[in-house]
């Protein structure tokens, strides 16, 4: 499937180019300007020793944040940074290449892919006390709930706990999925799925419903001719989703936001 665009992304692509901190006012209205504005700062968290990095989640305190970044060798590593502890490269499962895509809510943590000694691509959860963890074959995670104890990622889209390991949740009919956020207590996973026709749909699971089509789910709230193609995230409660998809009312693809 289609990697979807992480929500950091955008913004954060700029923390390759350089190291520094910038301070500026910003005005009450988000515009840059002085009286009465708060003091707001950027902190470019540099590299492990090479020429590039990129962050993709920070936790639900904002003290960590984690992404890859190359070394001195040119090899890209996951890392996990902390204002007090900097940027830690998080290590490798035999193949020296990884990347961090999400963090749980306290940051203690941290999920992505790495590739093993034969590099192969592998979903793996790390923590302070266990390292990095291959968590099994399907080989990219992206999304971990509140307490970190919940999972989700691709090629197949899967859901991992300790308890119940690995499960593949599926799709909607099609060769392929991708699960790419879940809510706070794990329950709730989103992400896209080909159909039967071979078109990308975003799905929203659950253990009692399974894998259903997000544009099933809201037919009654949106136009005839309207889809969803991608959920990228979810709301701490499982309530809402965000995405992308088609606005068949303005005749173009839109960001979206479940109520």
């Amino acid at each position: 499937m289609t990697r979807k665009i992480l929500p950091c992304a955008a913004l954060l692509i700029a923390l390759a180019l350089c190291d520094g901190t910038f301070t500026s006012l910003l005005s009450a209205s988000g515009s840059g300007g002085g009286g009465g504005g708060t003091a707001q700062s950027v902190i470019w968290l540099g590299t492990l020793g090479g020429n590039g990095s990129q962050a993709y989640e920070v936790s639900a305190t904002g003290s960590v944040v984690v992404g890859y970044a190359s070394n001195a060798s040119g090899q890209y590593r996951a890392f996990r940074w902390t204002a007090s502890g900097g940027m830690q490269d998080l290590g490798d499962l035999g193949y020296a290449f990884a990347a961090a895509y999400g963090v749980s809510g306290d940051g203690s943590v941290v999920v992505g892919e790495a590739w093993d000694a034969n590099v192969q691509q592998r979903a793996f959860r790390w923590t302070a006390g266990g390292g990095m963890q291959d968590l099994g074959i399907l080989g990219q995670a992206f999304g971990v709930s509140g307490n970190g104890s919940v999972v989700v990622g691709a090629s197949n889209a899967f859901r991992w706990t300790a308890a119940g390991g690995m499960r593949d949740l599926g799709t909607l009919g099609g060769v392929g999925s991708s699960a790419y956020d879940v809510s706070a207590d794990g329950s709730v996973v989103v992400g896209d799925s080909q159909d039967a026709s071979g078109q990308s749909r975003a799905f929203r699971w659950t253990a009692s419903g399974g894998m259903q089509n997000l544009s099933t789910i809201y037919s009654g709230s949106i136009d005839s001719g309207s889809y969803f193609v991608f959920a990228n995230a979810i709301s701490a409660d499982g309530l809402h989703v965000v995405g992308y998809g088609y606005n068949r009312r303005n005749l173009r693809y839109e960001a979206f936001f479940t109520n």
